[in-house]
C-alpha cells in the first residue's frame, strides 16, 4: 500500500427511494492522515462512513479499503479486512450489560483465542491508551460520564490493532474541555500508532486543530483539500460554514495554538 490510498471511492452513487443522496462522488484517503468529513444535514455523511466500513453498498461505484474492493469480498476476507478497521461511534455504543473491561474484550474474543488472564490485561492496556483508571474495568456504561464512554468505546475500537480508525462524531456531547482533551488523545494515538482517521464531525475546532484535510459533501460529490484550501472557495455551503461566527472562532484558535 506504500503511495497509494487506503481508502478510494469511484463514482458512487447512493439513492433512498427518489432521493439521490451521493452522485459521481470520488474520494481518496492517504495513509497516515486524519481526514475530517463535514456536510449539511441529509448530505449522507453518516451512510457514506457506513459504505466506507462495507455496512451498505451505494446503488452503483467501487469503494476500495487496503486495496480490496469491497462489492467483490468473501465472507472470510470480509472478516479480515474487519479486523484491520476500528470504529468508534456516538456516545461510545457500549454493550449496557458489560463492564467496560467486557466490552473492550468483544473483539479479542470475535477474533482470537487467549486466557482470560491475558484477556484482562489487554483490557486494562486499551484503558490505559485512552486515558482511562484500571479501575474502569468493572464499571458498567451506566456509572461513566458521557467522556469516559466515549475513551471506553475508543479502547475497544483500538481492541485489535487497526490501521484504520473511523469515528462518528467523536466530540458531540462533550463540554469544550473535554472536546479539545478528547481532540489531541485522537492525535496522539494517530501519531503513536500510525493510525489512518477517518472521522465524521461537525466540531469546527476538531478540523481545525487535528485534521490534515477536509472532505466536504456539497451538490451531493466531495470537495476536498486542507482547511485554508476549503476557506477560500466560493462556494454558498462553504462560505457560510467556514466563514462563519464558530468558523472564525476556530480558525483563530487554530492558529493562536500553533
Amino acid at each position: 500500500m506504500s503511495g497509494q490510498p487506503v481508502i478510494r471511492v469511484e463514482g458512487l452513487r447512493t439513492r433512498f427511494g427518489q432521493l439521490v443522496v451521493h452522485d459521481q462522488l470520488d474520494l481518496e484517503v492517504q495513509h497516515g492522515e486524519v481526514l475530517g468529513i463535514v456536510g449539511g444535514s441529509g448530505t449522507g455523511k453518516s451512510v457514506l462512513l457506513r459504505q466506507l466500513l462495507g455496512l451498505m453498498r451505494p446503488e452503483r461505484g467501487r469503494v476500495e479499503v487496503l486495496g480490496h474492493d469491497l462489492a467483490t469480498l468473501s465472507d472470510a476476507a470480509r472478516r479480515t479486512l474487519q479486523a484491520l478497521q476500528g470504529v468508534l461511534f456516538q456516545d461510545g455504543a457500549l454493550f449496557s450489560s458489560l463492564t467496560v473491561a467486557q466490552n473492550i474484550q468483544v473483539p479479542l474474543r470475535e477474533r482470537l483465542s487467549l486466557p482470560e488472564r491475558l484477556l484482562d490485561q489487554l483490557a486494562g492496556l486499551k484503558l490505559a491508551m485512552v486515558g482511562l483508571p484500571l479501575d474502569s474495568c468493572g464499571r458498567y456504561p451506566s456509572e461513566l460520564s458521557g467522556g469516559m464512554r466515549k475513551r471506553a468505546g475508543l479502547a475497544r475500537a483500538l481492541a485489535l490493532d487497526p490501521q484504520l480508525l473511523f469515528l462518528d462524531e467523536p466530540t458531540a456531547g462533550l463540554d469544550p474541555i473535554g472536546a479539545a482533551e478528547f481532540d489531541r488523545l485522537i492525535r496522539r494515538l494517530q501519531q503513536s500508532l500510525g493510525l489512518t482517521v477517518v472521522m465524521v464531525t461537525h466540531d469546527l475546532d476538531s478540523l481545525a486543530t487535528i485534521c490534515d484535510r477536509v472532505a466536504a459533501l456539497v451538490d451531493k460529490r466531495t470537495v476536498v483539500g486542507t482547511l485554508s484550501q476549503l476557506r477560500k472557495l466560493q462556494h454558498p455551503w462553504l462560505q457560510a460554514y467556514f466563514h462563519g461566527p464558530r468558523g472564525r472562532a476556530a480558525a483563530q484558535a487554530a492558529t493562536e495554538e500553533g
